[in-house]
This record gives structure tokens, sequence and C-alpha cells, in this order.
């Protein structure tokens, strides 16, 4: 096996970097501050895009660093997931990066499902305006009145009537649904209960202007509302959607979630480790500036040892994610399950353990919003139970390791 960059990747990743450079990190406070002042509220509907952001997006564009997550030369780069993994790593290095790229969850995994599955009809009305920025999307799986760990346990509902099918149910962590140009959501829901329990759901498209379509109110992860994206509570009742807006047929649901979720995984653990990149930077810079009790930081309390141990941490878990990345390319996501929920587990985990670290160094200024730490700490904490808690990743892993002994 060979995670060496290719040279295409090698190049947009300096594009990358150097557009970072220039035009991202000069305004990334202005971003934030924008936000806190804009929309540090909960009313959801008066949330705005920072001014400049779409400026930015189409400077993106203009720079040929668009779409790098799809593997399709003509409407992406064209990489192979190995090749994107860096860049994503690239975007991760702060929390509104990505959509400057147009790579950001939940669009990129329901752009994948839209370019994988989705028919032609579905492709032109969703999957264009979506490559294109224009619009946003949300993905509607989480319920709250059942344990979603057990992604079987969804009960909203999917009934044929005719050429229409009716939704009903409750959904919430619905990340994305806040955005002002959130125009479309993936909803799963239980359609046939009396097959097998993995061909029971399936997929619909659903416009959020729908009758019968209300965002009951949006979720605070760790103290923040997460503007303008937001992740929403949203109950269905009897909303009725064209049978067109089926993603292939009813009880495909899972099958069509296990290619969503193989890749998507890659871009989310890659974040972490650029996430977890700029968080140690903060802290080595901070440990050799502030001094106590007459010596610099990075000299006291076994300091040195800390830095050196979030090094190992990064620099596994990014090997890890690459071998991952490696065996999506060349064997498929159903071969590389163990690896996938490795890395799902290693990831925010090793960022969250660094961003606790780096808060220390940084006293009291940690837990405040001066330098940005306990966003990096919710993103963490929320990804080690977004796509499943670590518990579920590591019974997968337990089962297919002690499949070996049989």
């Amino acid at each position: 096996m060979d995670f060496s960059h290719s040279a295409k990747s090698l190049e947009l990743q300096a594009k990358m970097k150097q557009f970072i450079a220039d035009h991202l990190d000069p305004v990334e406070q202005q971003y934030y501050q924008h936000n806190d002042e804009v929309n540090g509220h909960d009313d959801w509907t008066q949330w705005q895009v920072p001014a400049g952001l779409n400026d930015l997006k189409a400077k993106a564009k203009a720079a040929g660093l668009w779409n790098l997550f799809l593997p399709d030369a003509e409407l992406g780069a064209g990489l192979s997931v190995l090749e994107y993994a860096p860049l994503a790593e690239l975007t991760g290095r702060s929390l509104f990066y990505p959509e400057v790229f147009n790579c950001n969850a939940p669009d990129t995994g329901n752009m994948e499902v839209l370019y994988h599955f989705g028919n032609q009809q579905q492709q032109q009305q969703w999957l264009t305006p979506l490559l294109a920025g224009e619009i946003r999307s949300v993905f509607f799986m989480t319920e709250p009145g059942v344990a979603s760990s057990d992604a079987t346990n969804m009960e909203a509902s999917i009934v044929e009537d005719g050429d229409e099918l009716i939704l009903n149910g409750r959904k919430w962590w619905s990340s994305g649904v806040g955005h002002p140009d959130c125009k479309v959501g993936v909803f799963m829901g239980l359609s046939n209960p009396e097959n097998p329990k993995h061909q029971q759901h399936s997929m619909v498209l659903v416009e959020l202007d729908r009758d019968g379509v209300q965002i009951e109110r949006m979720l605070k992860a760790a103290g923040d509302c997460d503007a303008p994206y937001g992740h929403g509570e949203v109950s269905f009742t009897n909303v009725r959607v064209p049978k067109a807006n089926l993603i292939q047929n009813l009880g495909d649901g899972f099958a069509i979630a296990q290619g969503r979720l193989g890749p998507g995984r890659i871009h989310h653990c890659m974040r972490c480790i650029g996430a977890a990149e700029r968080v140690l930077e903060m802290g080595i810079k901070r440990a050799q500036s502030r001094v106590a009790f007459g010596k610099p930081l990075i000299e006291l309390g076994g300091n040195r040892e800390r830095i050196a141990d979030a090094r190992l941490a990064i620099d596994q878990a990014r090997l890890l994610t690459y071998f991952a990345a490696w065996k999506i390319d060349n064997v498929g996501v159903k071969h590389a399950m163990t690896e996938i929920s490795a890395i799902k587990v290693a990831a925010p985990n090793v960022l969250q353990d660094v961003v606790d670290m780096v808060m220390q160094l940084h006293g009291g200024a940690g837990i405040g919003s001066d330098f940005g730490l306990m966003r990096f700490y919710a993103q963490a904490r929320s990804l080690r139970l977004a796509d499943g808690p670590d518990e579920v990743h590591k019974g997968m892993i337990s089962r297919l390791e002690l499949r070996k002994y049989k």
C-alpha cells in the first residue's frame, strides 16, 4: 500500500494552503464576530450568511478549489478518497473553511447520494444547484423518540398513497436546516416494516417548504446554536411528496447510507486532524510565549511530554485515516468497515484530547471565546456521537475482529 500524495493532490494542497493564507485566515475572526453579533440569538429565521462569504466561494471556484470531494473529473476534481484526504485536513483548520470550497457536511454526503443513487431528474433539480453552491441541504435521520444509536429503531414513516409518499415523524439534530439557503432534505424513514431489518427503510427527497414540514426549534450544541447552519428539531405531519422524490427503491435506505457514510467519515476525520494540528500549533505558541513562576509554560508541569503525546496521537490518527481511505479506494467500503469505524473513534477523541490540553495551557482564556477553542471542543465532542457513538463503532470493530477466530 502507498499513502504518498499524487502530483495532482500535492498541487491542490499547495493552492489551497495559499488560498487559505491569502483569503481566509485574514477574515476568520470577522466571520465569527458576525456570528456573535448578527446570529448570536435563538431566532434562526433571522440568521444571515456572513457578508463576503459568497465572494470567497466565487474566488475558490475560480481557483479550481471547488467540489474537491467528488470523484468526478467534470463535476469535481476527479480525486480518489486518499487524494482528497489531505485537502479535507486543510479545510478542518477552521469550522467555516469547508463551505468556502463547497466541501461541507451534510451537503457533501447528500451530493454523493444524489451523484451515486439519484435519477436524472433528481440530479438536475437538486444535485446541480448543490454543486454550484446555490443552495444548501439537510439530512433527516436521528429521532428524539428512540435510541438512534441503533438506526433500525427509526419510526418516522413513509407510506405509499397512489403517486405520492406520505411522511410522518419527528427528526432532530438535523444539521444545516437553519441555513438561509437550505432548500431540500433527505428524509430517511420506515417504509417496509415487513422486510428484514436492514431493508425496511427508504430515503426520500423533501422540499422544506412542503405543507406539514415544521422546524420546531434549533438545538444548542455545547451552548451554541452553530449559526448559520443550526441543528434543528423538525416535525413532519402528513407531508406529501411525489413518488419521483424516492431515491432508488423502497427499502434501499440502508444500502444507500453505507455508500454515503464511508467517504464522509474520511472527510470528518481528516477535518478533525486538521483542527487538531491547528490547536496544537496554538498550544505550542502559547506555551512558549507565556511565563509563570519564572519559566515559560512549556518548561512546567510535564507540558513538553503532553506536546509529544499530541504529536504521536495526531500522526497515528492521520495514518489510520489514510489507511481507511486507501482501502475504500482499492477494495471498497464493505472491506474497510473495521478501519472506517476505527477512525471514527480515533480522530474525534484525538481532537478532544488535544483541545483539552491546549485549553489548560491557555488558562481562563481557553474556555472563553477569544481563541475559539470551545468551538473545536464542541466539534470533537459532538462527532463522538454523530454518525454513530464510539460504542457502536467499537462494537463493529470487535465483531469483525472476533469473526477471524471462528
